[in-house]
């Protein structure tokens, strides 16, 4: 049997990084935003505080998702002579990318709809539902990241 060419375990570890930096830079833009809002909206109405954490929660939700597949991807890579393929890093690297990219986009969208929602919330309550259920809908996004990419780690 022939060695496995070098570079296959390259595009897998790349995978495993991509998962987790660009899920993690999707997850810090969400709560940086969100985080802003809460700021402002808290000199308004301080006893809103703990009710508008939620769009952290979601956003931090969203680095699990990439920690997971990143982990996944980690414990799948072995050494070219163990019979790693590039087609293994090939998998490996659009499962990453597919989590962390979608990740990214979903932290994104969490963190504006959360920085507007939480001060809409401060001055009309009855919006907090909307910014909830607006905010569901964006966390699916790096849902579905996820989903593609455990179906592409499971192809091998």
């Amino acid at each position: 049997m022939a060695e496995e060419p070098l570079y296959g375990p390259f595009f897998g570890v790349m995978g495993c990084a991509a998962a987790m930096i660009f899920s993690a830079l999707g997850a810090a833009y969400g709560t940086a935003k969100s985080g802003v809002g809460i700021s402002c909206m808290s000199i308004m109405r301080p006893e809103l505080i703990m009710k508008s954490i939620i769009p952290v929660v979601m956003s931090g939700i969203i680095a699990i998702y990439g920690l997971v597949v990143a982990v996944l991807i980690a414990n799948s890579i072995k050494t070219p002579a163990a019979g790693y393929s590039p087609y293994n890093g090939f998998l490996h690297f659009g499962a990453g990318l597919s989590v962390g990219l979608s990740g990214l986009a979903a932290g994104c969208a969490i963190g504006i709809v959360g920085d507007a929602g939480v001060r809409g919330t401060a001055q009309q309550p009855r919006l907090f539902v909307g910014m909830i259920l607006i905010l569901i809908f964006a966390e699916v996004l790096g849902l579905y990241g996820l989903i593609v990419a455990l179906i592409l780690t499971t192809k091998i």
